[in-house]
């Protein structure tokens, strides 16, 4: 019996004996942390539980991920303290819940479900596994074990997990096991066409005034194959556009075959730097991530800096060959 797989009977029995649950995800949550909860959250109240979901401030749902239900979802400021048992997903650290933290270590038992690396010390009962593609993969093992019925509404939330974790299965986290559960998803009701159409093909006219004002000050870097640009908070202002609203432009930097490395710097007004990195799979950018206090996977990282973006950018050029 592996490790992973006495962590998930560990998570699943805890949550199969509480009665009230409370599901929360790492702050700015993306798909697979938003699709994780409310998958998770929706199949407990099916059961009969009394069950919610929540993440911390600022507590907006991108525009793209709206199409979820989100009746199980309550602000962090109605977050219950009193939970049978608290979980945190796609996130093992209580610094990436922000202030829910406090409230889900007065639960009665705290449950952790992730699939990046982990030292595993925080929680009562730890489920890591960085095999997965995505941690939407692990709640539905989950679910599949607990036995519990998953409706379309749940199974929309689980494949949106899926399909954005792994770039719409063209990243190298995507395995055979992968696609097998996201058929099954979608035996359970999951319309892939219009999950991809809001997901991947809706934005707003704006959105194309940033995109142009970012890629116009992108810098090749032929000696390193790195490529790089920035988006500052008066790009967002002038589109009247919230941070979240552009997180796809990481996609679009990372495009030139001449690059092996990608990375978008996203300047916030109080001098903080929040970094995304991609490889094309020669360099681990995870590790890069690391150095600045940040994490992720081996083709998709991101950090947070207080440095000067010039300064970021020659501490990631420095560990590239």
């Amino acid at each position: 019996m592996t490790n992973e797989t006495r962590g998930m009977e560990a998570v699943a029995e805890v949550i199969a004996r509480a009665e009230t649950v409370g599901v929360v995800g790492h702050v700015n949550p993306d798909g697979d942390a938003l699709g994780a909860m409310v998958g998770l959250a929706l199949a407990a109240r099916n059961t009969g539980k009394s069950a919610v979901a929540s993440f911390a401030e600022p507590f907006r749902i991108p525009q793209e991920l709206r199409m979820l239900d989100s009746d199980v979802l309550v602000r962090p400021k109605d977050f219950p303290t009193d939970l049978d048992v608290a979980v945190a997903v796609d996130t093992s650290v209580p610094d990436r819940v922000g202030d829910l933290a406090g409230a889900m270590e007065k639960a009665g038992s705290l449950a952790v479900i992730d699939h990046h690396l982990s030292d595993g010390s925080w929680g009562d009962a730890v489920w890591i596994d960085s095999s997965a593609a995505a941690t939407t993969e692990m709640v539905y093992d989950l679910l599949v074990a607990l036995d519990w019925d998953i409706t379309p509404e749940v199974a929309s939330a689980l494949y949106v997990g899926l399909v954005t974790d792994t770039g719409r299965f063209q990243y190298s986290n995507t395995t055979p096991k992968t696609f097998e559960i996201a058929a099954e998803l979608l035996r359970k009701g999951v319309k892939p066409d219009q999950v991809g159409q809001q997901l991947f093909e809706e934005v707003s006219f704006a959105y194309l005034d940033v995109v142009s004002r970012v890629l116009g000050r992108a810098v090749l870097d032929d000696d390193h194959r790195f490529v790089w640009s920035s988006l500052t908070q008066d790009d967002l202002d002038a589109a009247g556009l919230e941070p979240s609203d552009a997180d796809g432009l990481i996609d679009l930097i990372r495009l030139p075959r001449a690059a092996e490395v990608a990375c978008l710097l996203k300047m916030k007004p109080n001098g903080v730097v929040k970094g995304s990195l991609r490889s094309r799979g020669a360099i681990d950018v995870a590790a890069i991530a690391r150095t600045f206090g940040g994490g992720g996977h081996h083709n998709a990282a991101g950090f947070t800096a207080t440095d000067p973006a010039d300064d970021v950018i020659e501490q990631i050029v420095a560990q590239l060959p």
